[in-house]
C-alpha cells in the first residue's frame, strides 16, 4: 500500500523535507509537486538485452581487438542488463567496467538462450588459471606478472594457478566451407586434468585458460592488424572455453599465449588493443573476476537468477544468425525477444534473418540499434517514430474451430 507523502518547504526551517500527511499545517507549509516518490520506485521489470558478434568471423564491429566494445558500453549506459560474452567484451590489454553487464562465455550463453541454463550473479568470483607447459619460461613470466598485477593494481581475487602435464598443442585453421576460424588442442585431456586439479586445490569459481598458440605467418597477421580479413586465433580459443565450460560448468576464457610482433607504424585502430603489451590476460582476468555462475536446469533457480525468458533485446550481426544461441531466441515461443539484425556488421558467413526464417528489424546500424532498444524499453512501437510507418488498424479475421463460421475482431484495447 502507498503511503502519502508531500514535498514541502518550510520558511522557518529553510529546507525541503518529506512528512506524512498528519504532521503538516497549511499556514506554515508551501505545497510543491515533486516526482521524488516515483522515482524511487519501480513499476516495471528490468529490461534485458544480449549482444552478440560471433567470433573469428571477420565482423566488421567485433571482430577485432575488442572493436564492440563501444558498443556495449553505449548499450550498457541504456539497458537495465547486459549480457555479452568475451569476443565483445575483451579488448587484449584494455576493458571497461559495466556494473550491469554480465560476462558469459559463448558455449554457456547459448544453454542459456535454450533455457537450459540460468545465470546467477555475483560480488565476485575466486579466479584460478591454466598454463599451458608448451609456454616458454619468460613468456609465462609476463602472464604471471600480468596476474600479480592485477591483484595488487585492481585487487582482483586471484588464488592460484596451475600448468598443465603436457603441452596442449594448439592448431588453428580456417574451415573452406564457411570461411571461419577453427581448430583444436591435441590434448584436451591434458587441460581438463589441469581444471580439475585446480577446481580441487583452489576451490576457483571461474577460470582463464592461456595457450601456446603458434605464431601467425606474417602476410596473415598483417592483414589482421590492417583491420582486415579475420582474427586466426580467436576460433580455436572457442573451441578451448567450450571445452572447459561444457565440462564443469564454471564461468571460463582463454587468452593466447604468442611472441609480440614486430613494432608496426601503422596498425589499424580496431586492431591495436593488442599491440601495447606482452599478454592478453588483463581483460580477461577483469571478467572473469565478477562473471555470472551457471545454473544448470533441474536445480532450483533462485528469484535473482537470470533466465532465457527474461531477454527482451538480441542485436547481432546481420549475417551471423545461425549460432545455437541466436535460434534458440528467434524461435521462443513465449517471451519471445525483439531480434535486431545490424546491416553495417557483416561477417564472412551468409545466414541473414530472411535466409532462416526468422523474424528480426533490420537496421542499418549500432546507432540505429541503440534508439530501437530505447523505444521497445519505453515501450513505444518504434514505427512511431518514422514517417508514414503507422497505418490505419485493420480488422482481424479467423477460422474458428468447426471450420464454419468467420468473425471479424476489432481490437483497439
Amino acid at each position: 500500500m502507498a503511503t502519502l507523502g508531500l514535498n514541502l518547504y518550510s520558511p522557518s526551517m529553510g529546507h525541503q523535507c518529506i512528512l506524512p500527511k498528519s504532521q503538516y499545517s497549511l499556514s506554515k507549509f508551501r505545497i510543491s509537486c515533486s516526482s521524488l516518490f516515483l522515482q524511487n520506485n519501480k513499476f516495471k521489470r528490468d529490461y534485458t538485452s544480449v549482444m552478440i558478434v560471433p567470433t573469428g568471423v571477420g565482423a566488421a564491429i567485433g571482430g577485432y581487438a575488442g572493436d564492440a566494445l563501444p558498443v556495449a558500453r553505449a548499450l550498457s549506459s541504456l539497458v537495465d542488463c547486459l549480457i555479452s560474452h568475451p569476443n565483445v567484451l575483451n579488448a587484449a590489454m584494455l576493458y571497461w567496467p559495466m556494473p550491469n553487464a554480465l560476462y558469459v562465455e559463448g558455449y554457456a550463453l547459448d544453454r542459456f538462450a535454450e533455457g537450459l541454463w540460468a545465470l546467477q550473479p555475483v560480488h565476485q568470483n575466486r579466479v584460478g588459471l591454466v598454463f599451458d607447459a608448451g609456454i616458454e619460461e619468460g613468456l609465462l613470466m609476463r602472464h604471471l606478472q600480468v596476474v600479480d598485477a592485477t591483484r595488487a593494481s585492481l585487487g582482483l581475487p586471484i588464488v592460484g594457478y596451475t600448468v598443465t602435464d603436457t603441452p596442449l598443442l594448439v592448431e588453428k585453421w580456417v574451415d573452406p566451407t564457411s570461411g571461419q576460424s577453427t581448430g583444436r588442442i591435441q590434448r584436451p585431456d591434458s587441460l581438463l586434468r589441469a581444471v580439475e586439479n585446480l577446481q580441487n586445490e583452489c576451490k576457483v569459481d571461474a577460470l582463464a585458460v592461456v595457450a601456446r598458440f603458434p605464431d601467425d605467418d606474417t602476410e596473415d597477421l598483417d592483414d589482421y592488424r590492417q583491420g582486415v580479413g579475420i582474427d586466426l586465433l580467436a576460433g580455436v580459443e572457442a573451441v578451448i572455453s567450450h571445452l572447459v565450460v561444457k565440462n564443469f560448468q564454471i564461468p571460463c576464457a582463454h587468452a593466447p599465449a604468442v611472441l609480440p610482433p614486430q613494432l608496426n607504424m601503422a596498425v589499424c585502430p580496431k586492431s591495436a588493443a593488442e599491440e601495447i603489451g606482452f599478454t592478453f590476460l588483463p581483460c580477461v582476468l577483469a571478467g572473469l573476476s565478477t562473471a555470472p555462475q551457471y545454473l544448470v536446469k533441474g536445480n532450483n533457480f533462485s528469484d535473482d537468477c537470470i533466465v532465457a525468458g527474461d531477454v527482451d533485446s538480441v542485436i547481432l550481426p546481420i549475417d551471423a544468425c545461425r549460432g545455437d544461441g541466436a535460434l534458440a531466441f528467434a524461435n521462443r515461443k513465449r517471451n519471445k525477444p525483439l531480434i535486431i539484425a545490424v546491416e553495417e556488421n557483416q561477417t564472412v558467413l551468409n545466414d541473414t534473418p530472411d535466409s532462416l526464417g526468422i523474424e528480426a528489424v533490420k537496421v542499418s546500424n549500432y546507432w540505429e540499434a541503440i534508439g530501437l532498444i530505447a523505444a521497445h524499453k519505453a515501450g513505444i512501437d518504434p514505427n512511431s517514430l518514422r514517417r508514414n510507418r503507422i497505418n490505419n488498424i485493420t480488422p482481424t479475421t479467423f477460422v474458428p474451430s468447426n471450420g464454419y463460421a468467420k468473425s471479424n475482431i476489432k481490437s483497439f484495447v
